[in-house]
């Protein structure tokens, strides 16, 4: 809205930005890893078949070193072609049998995983959109768009893939085990002697890596906060006009240099353990040919054993380590999920009533009443509205006038319900709005700020926005009555013409007489004209205030203005100073009464 809004907004963003970061309580924030195993509950039945694959997979790979060492130990010396070929048949079959389940396994968890992030990225927009305008002044945009696009996205890959990679290698691994407890205990002593340094090494990293992780998202957020202030039309715009391309680019530089740095040290964090560990785990098979050396293992075993026992071995440390790394990226993966989990459990400040009160938005005729209300916007000092009262009929108007800062856009927040009343109450007829449904208390009052938004789509798709099943009659009949039809057909395309990034094609008045006939179109019984003619020229606003009389008829109309030229017809006025009600009457009245209006209208 005008100018209350955003004064007040960007103190609070400023003091709530210093006090607590996302990041910090991200990573001070234990995150419930049965929380995140809730995300997949829906998709049991479907992970219980992925896993039924894999333990299936990898218990029938487990017949290859078998195989092998009875191609080694009796098809071979005994020259037994019809065994070897038996045998060879076997490996090939088990090859392709595992690498079908492996198809089909893939298949099932990867769409899994994209469901899950479809829920969460969808749980996320949806559960932001509902919080109240107060977030969206002290949070800023690339920080919300960076949490929904940088931290889903990486999170993805372990979404998709970790409760596959986990049952995958753990089944593997406890298979591969008791095989090679079944081909030799001793020597299966020996190999499993390296696992508890290897998972003390592993958690080691895994810390050192979510911290990493938690620093590098804040960095992409704050890459991402740089794109959207300094690529935006309006930000090009203000860098070119002030001359600040310079250390625009310097601060992304910067940015994306840290970044680069991070992202190394995330790769890096701990290679040098982990790079011991794979040391560790190649020496291990000639430490088996050693021990099956020993004259104490002398003729215990044979060649085929040995060989397939090698194989066996080779194949445990495989999802051993699949698992120490799954669990490295797991942990630092927390890091995102707390940032995500974050957002999804705030507080929805402004939100539908529990038990809420039916009406049909045609029908409501629109007596507004502002009933002792005060309001304090969260962090200030003093009250933005105190105790103000005021009653305006159904089809009457009200102006809103006084100094910047009195507290006019704040009361029109009030009464479309951008915040709610720390005190009072706002009805109509008789209603609180509170008592409304959000979608119902939107189809009853509309709102015209100083400050348009246009999405970058056609005119028709604009002004369609507010009402998808808006004909194109409807439409056109909207952009008459907002004194903007003919330009629009004068344009290549008329109502097709694309309007550019937020608008930016057309003038600031011609894109407020858009943004009043997208109003128009809603046909809502209260209207809030904030400032709603400020950017348009003189004969412009005549028309469009001959305009607004004509569909005022009918709809009760709540006008802001500084120009009081435009408000004179209105049937009450109300002259706010510092959050209170100084006076109300009519033009006249109060110009002969010679108070604060009479001072503001000479």
């Amino acid at each position: 809205m005008a100018s209350d809004l955003p004064s007040r907004g960007h103190g609070e963003g400023r003091s709530s930005r210093r006090t607590v970061t996302a990041a910090e309580k991200a990573q001070a924030k234990s995150v419930s890893l049965r929380r995140i195993g809730r995300l997949f509950a829906p998709y049991r039945g479907l992970l219980a078949i992925v896993i039924s694959i894999i333990v299936a997979s990898s218990f029938v790979s487990m017949a290859s070193p078998f195989l092998l060492r009875a191609v080694i130990d009796r098809a071979l010396p005994g020259r037994d072609l019809r065994l070897l070929v038996w045998l060879v048949i076997g490996m090939v079959a088990v090859a392709a049998v595992t690498s079908a389940l492996g198809v089909v396994q893939t298949w099932i968890s990867t769409r899994v995983g994209q469901q899950v992030m479809h829920v969460l990225r969808t749980s996320v927009f949806q559960h932001l959109h509902r919080q109240s305008i107060a977030f969206f002044t002290r949070t800023r945009t690339g920080e919300v768009q960076s949490r929904i696009t940088n931290d889903i996205g990486g999170m993805e890959s372990v979404v998709t893939s970790t409760a596959t990679s986990i049952a995958a290698n753990l089944t593997t691994a406890v298979a591969t085990a008791v095989a090679m407890v079944a081909l030799s205990w001793r020597l299966s002593l020996v190999s499993l002697v390296v696992l508890p340094p290897a998972i003390y090494l592993t958690r080691r990293v895994a810390r050192m890596r979510r911290a990493i992780t938690a620093a590098r998202q804040r960095e992409l957020a704050d890459l991402n906060v740089t794109i959207e202030e300094g690529l935006s039309i309006s930000g090009v715009q203000l860098s070119k006009t002030m001359g600040t391309g310079g250390s625009l680019i310097s601060r992304f530089t910067a940015s994306s240099a840290r970044l680069i740095d991070l992202e190394l040290r995330s790769e890096l964090a701990g290679r040098w353990r982990m790079a011991s560990m794979s040391v560790i785990f190649a020496a291990i098979p000639a430490v088996i040919y050693l021990a099956a050396g020993l004259p104490v293992s002398a003729g215990t075993m044979t060649i085929g054993t040995l060989v397939a026992f090698t194989a066996l071995q080779s194949g445990l440390f495989r999802p051993l380590t699949g698992l120490l790394s799954v669990g490295v990226s797991l942990t630092s993966s927390l890091a995102l999920f707390a940032r995500i989990f974050e957002y999804l459990d705030l507080p929805v400040e402004i939100d539908d009533p529990a038990d809420p009160v039916d009406v049909d938005p045609p029908a409501v005729a629109g007596h507004l009443r502002i009933e002792d209300v005060t309001f304090r916007y969260a962090g200030n000092d003093r009250d933005a509205l105190s105790r103000v009262t005021l009653d305006v009929p159904a089809g009457t108007t009200l102006a809103l006038v006084g100094e910047t800062g009195s507290g006019k856009s704040t009361l029109a927040a009030l009464v479309a319900r951008l915040y709610d009343p720390t005190a009072g109450r706002v009805t109509i007829d008789g209603i609180d709005v509170r008592d409304l449904r959000l979608t119902d208390l939107a189809a009853i009052v509309g709102v015209v700020s100083q400050e348009t938004y246009l999405l970058h789509t056609t005119v028709r798709e604009n002004l369609r926005y507010v009402k998808p099943d808006a004909t194109d009659d409807q439409i056109e009949d909207a952009a008459r009555a907002a004194q903007i039809h003919d330009l629009i057909v004068g344009l290549p395309d008329g109502y097709d013409t694309v309007v550019g990034s937020r608008g930016h094609r057309f003038s600031g008045g011609e894109k407020q007489r858009i943004a009043i006939a997208r109003t128009l179109l809603r046909d809502p019984r209260v209207l809030v004209l904030d400032e709603a003619t400020s950017a348009l020229d003189t004969q412009t606003e005549r028309a469009v205030q001959r305009a607004f009389e004509a569909l005022a008829e009918g709809r009760t109309t709540i006008t802001i203005a500084h120009r009081l030229s435009t408000v004179r017809g209105a049937d009450q006025i109300a002259v706010l100073d510092h959050g209170r009600v100084v006076e109300t009457g009519t033009h006249t009245s109060l110009v002969n009464d010679n108070g604060r209006y009479a001072a503001l209208a000479a």
